[in-house]
C-alpha cells in the first residue's frame, strides 16, 4: 500500500481517522510541507468552567496544526514534546486560525512552532512549541 507525499493527500488521509480533529470541525486554510494553517469555530462543549476555551481543547488544535505541517511529504512524525502558553481566552463562537511553522528539521527530528488567533483581530489566543520523532 503506498503512502501519500503531498500535503493536501496527507491531510486528507490523516483526517479519515482523527475523529478528534473531525469533531473540532477542523478546516484546512493551507496545507503545505512544514507549514499549515488551519482553523475551527469555538463549540460550547469545547468551554471550560469560566465559558472560555479549554487549554486541553487549545493544545489539541495546536498539536492538529503540528501534526499536518510535520506529516507533509507522508512520513510518519510522531509528537514527542510539546508546550503550550496561554495568552488571551477564546469565546464561543469565535473563528481560531492554527498556523505551524516548521523551525528545524532533520532525517529524525522535527520542530515547529504554532501560533493560535482569533481569526477577527489576529489577537494572539496561544503559542505551541512541539518536537516529532519522524519514523521510518
Amino acid at each position: 500500500m503506498s503512502h501519500p507525499t503531498d500535503p493536501t493527500s496527507v491531510y486528507q488521509k490523516m483526517m479519515e481517522k482523527d475523529y478528534c480533529s473531525q469533531w473540532m470541525g477542523i478546516e484546512p486554510v493551507l496545507l503545505d510541507v512544514g507549514h499549515c494553517i488551519i482553523k475551527m469555530t469555538v463549540k460550547q462543549e469545547m468551554l471550560n468552567g469560566f465559558g472560555i476555551l479549554h487549554g486541553g481543547i487549545a493544545f489539541a488544535f495546536a498539536d492538529s496544526a503540528f501534526a499536518f505541517a510535520a506529516n507533509g511529504l507522508g512520513q510518519m512524525a510522531v509528537s514527542i514534546n510539546g508546550q503550550i502558553n496561554y495568552h488571551q481566552p477564546a469565546k464561543e463562537g469565535e473563528i481560531l486560525i492554527a498556523e505551524a511553522t516548521e523551525v528545524s528539521t532533520s532525517k529524525k527530528m522535527v520542530t515547529l512552532d504554532v501560533t493560535i488567533r482569533r481569526e477577527s483581530d489576529q489577537v494572539l489566543i496561544a503559542s505551541f512549541r512541539g518536537m516529532g520523532y519522524r519514523r521510518y
